[in-house]
């Protein structure tokens, strides 16, 4: 039985807010080059648009993480699966997410990136979920703020299905 799901946020949408956060990024990294990190699997679909619309020089790399514990309560341990591949001294680095909702892993992963000597480390999600944060998280760059319900399409899954959906799209219960 296929899952019913009900159009959150629009293509055009989510394409107008890329390109909104890539002229601000633009507008602040004038003369300067930016080095995305993406959190897998997710981000992707977020970064790549993300970094088109970008004007000043853009590099790319890939982190994939994990977080243990149970879905309604996270132990806040965090596992590098994929570390990155570049080195982070003095690169003005913008970590690409595709949501954010307690903080937990955006917050350790913040820790243990600032310890690799970036120029800047600052963080850009497409949603966010303030109201589930469990530990602070300054977010320099949001798309959207949504509410707390369960969201799929443009990179986000369940059970690894809907990441294809080119818009923002909640499974109806």
């Amino acid at each position: 039985m296929a899952d019913k799901i009900s159009v959150l946020l629009t293509e055009q949408e989510v394409d107008d807010k890329i390109k909104q956060i890539g002229m601000q990024i633009s507008k602040d990294y004038e003369g300067k080059d930016v080095h995305l990190i993406c959190i897998l699997k997710g981000g992707v679909f977020f970064m790549c648009e993300l970094a088109k619309r970008i004007t000043v020089p853009v590099s790319l790399d890939f982190m994939d993480v994990s977080s243990y514990g149970d879905d309604t309560s996270s132990s806040g341990v965090v596992k590098i699966v994929k570390d990155l591949d570049e080195l982070l001294e003095g690169k003005h680095v913008i970590i690409v997410e595709d949501i954010i909702d307690s903080g937990r892993t955006l917050h350790y992963l913040m820790e243990i990136l600032k310890k690799r000597n970036p120029a800047s480390l600052r963080l850009c999600t497409l949603l966010d979920k303030p109201e589930r944060r469990v530990v602070d998280v300054k977010v320099d760059y949001v798309g959207f703020n949504i509410p707390d319900k369960f969201v799929v399409g443009y990179g986000l899954d369940y059970a690894q299905k809907y990441r294809n959906l080119p818009y923002i799209g909640v499974i109806e219960q």
